[in-house]
């Protein structure tokens, strides 16, 4: 794995804050949108791709709220142009209505953030994994993990079954599943008394950790 991606991978593991994967995807994002919406907005290379994959909702969203919105339109107007040649259908050989279709479709899940965000994020996963059999500090701060997000814990076990060499697999998913099963029960006791403090009997009995247990279930279960 590229030396490139460890520096990243170790500062996320290195705040034991949350998921951090969701931090490193933050971070990733963050740093896109900033680009995007600079000078990198200009160049011709760029504005073609942008032309014609446009961006997802939550990123348009996301830039609407930035300074920069002059960039944001001038986007907009020309991936415009794209979207009316695409919905208007054509082609030589094609009718109108398939030709509109097969653009729609393809436009549905189209995003230039979200494709530059994976090129790095899905490597960084990799990374973390890898990191995890080869380098013991790192182990280290694995194991101090709160929790991760269930999305990311699932793309890391998948990553760990394709790059943790055989001997180790088993280790690598008891430590993580040790983190993960020990955050879920926790979770799910804070839940469970968040619905209790709703009956007349708990009405005297403390919140404890409950309070935003609800958003800590959304948060960690449908990042």
């Amino acid at each position: 794995m590229e030396k490139i991606y460890t520096i990243p991978v170790n500062d996320a593991f290195n705040v034991s804050d949350g998921c951090p994967f969701c931090r490193m995807y933050k971070t990733l994002e963050d740093n896109e949108l900033d680009i995007i919406l600079g000078a990198s907005m200009m160049e011709p290379d760029i504005r073609i791709e942008t032309n014609k994959k446009g961006f997802c909702r939550e990123h348009y969203e996301k830039m609407f709220t930035m300074k920069n919105r002059l960039s944001l339109a001038l986007m907009l107007e020309s991936h415009l142009d794209e979207v009316i040649k695409g919905v208007s259908g054509g082609g030589l050989f094609r009718d109108k209505l398939t030709s509109a279709n097969d653009y729609l479709s393809s436009h549905a899940d189209s995003c230039y953030v979200c494709d530059r965000i994976e090129n790095n994020f899905g490597k960084m996963i990799e990374c973390a994994v890898i990191l995890w059999e080869t380098d013991e500090e790192f182990r280290r701060k694995f194991e101090k993990t709160p929790y991760f997000c269930i999305h990311h814990y699932a793309r890391m076990l998948k990553a760990a079954s394709l790059f943790v060499s055989k001997k180790k697999r088993s280790d690598f998913y008891t430590a993580a599943s040790n983190i993960e099963n020990e955050y879920l029960k926790t979770l799910k006791e804070d839940v469970s008394w968040f619905c209790k403090k709703f009956d007349y009997r708990y009405d005297s009995e403390p919140w404890g950790n409950s309070k935003d247990a609800v958003e800590r279930a959304i948060k960690s279960i449908y990042h």
